[in-house]
């Protein structure tokens, strides 16, 4: 196991993208520090399944947006454990609408969701790892919608592209540190949050333009997380990692030779 001994922070993690994180790092040996926002209906079920595996599994409910909210995650993980080792930063949420009547409340909440809260987080952990004299992982879940534009995202878009950008300076100042900071840019990733937006005719249509055939899991992420979490990825730092199923490729199939 890749993780034994080792304490994981996943904020936004009672389903989908951050629930699929922790299962991957629970398997791997981490005990897991899983934190969504107060009154999630999934964080009790999701951390049961974790401790279902034999893992160790804390389960905090709190604002992982705010400072206030990160301090109490980040309380509650040295209380229960002691330490800290990594952190998957996963909270975000998106609201379509056209750029020309894009409400400025909604893109500063977004901005706050994606951007804000994974800093507080960041700094928290990265200021314990620092204190300790230890090394540590971080790991900010971002979205190929920073780097491949799309229609009426322009707030999740700017968000996520701010993440990436603020994972480099991160990893520019952590090195010495020995502290590792990476992205995982997914793509589209099969999760409840596109079942309640998409109907299933329309999923089943984006999955047949990508070359993989499908839309990702939580776990596909997840395995990548484990991964930038784990000693094999000590040399890796600054990197944005898509784990996309080839969206960017979707367009850019070989046109059939009879059609030529």
């Amino acid at each position: 196991m890749k993780l034994k001994n080792h304490i994981a922070i996943i904020t936004g993690g009672a389903r989908g993208i951050g629930f699929g994180c922790a299962l991957e790092l629970a398997k791997e040996g981490a005990s897991i520090v899983l934190s969504d926002r107060p009154g999630s209906a999934e964080l009790a079920g999701a951390a049961d399944a974790i401790r279902a595996l034999g893992g160790r599994c804390l389960a905090v409910e709190a604002d992982a947006f705010s400072r206030e909210g990160c301090e109490a995650v980040m309380a509650a993980a040295l209380a229960e454990f002691g330490d800290v080792d990594a952190l998957v930063s996963v909270p975000a949420y998106n609201r379509r609408a056209s750029f020309l009547d894009y409400e400025g409340e909604v893109f500063e909440g977004i901005l706050k969701s994606a951007l804000l809260g994974s800093f507080h987080m960041s700094q928290l952990v990265c200021r314990h790892l620092v204190a300790r004299k230890k090394p540590g992982k971080v790991v900010f879940i971002s979205s190929v919608l920073a780097r491949v534009p799309n229609s009426r995202c322009v707030a999740y878009s700017a968000a996520k592209a701010a993440l990436n950008s603020m994972m480099q300076t991160m990893a520019v100042e952590l090195f010495e540190h020995h502290i590792n900071v990476n992205v995982i840019e997914p793509g589209w990733i099969d999760t409840p949050g596109e079942r309640e937006h998409y109907s299933d005719e329309t999923i089943a249509a984006e999955a047949r333009k990508l070359p993989w055939g499908r839309l990702g899991t939580g776990e596909d992420i997840g395995k990548a997380a484990a991964y930038l979490c784990s000693s094999d990825s000590d040399y890796v730092t600054g990197t944005i990692l898509p784990v996309d199923g080839g969206y960017r490729l979707k367009h850019c199939r070989d046109v059939p030779a009879e059609t030529v």
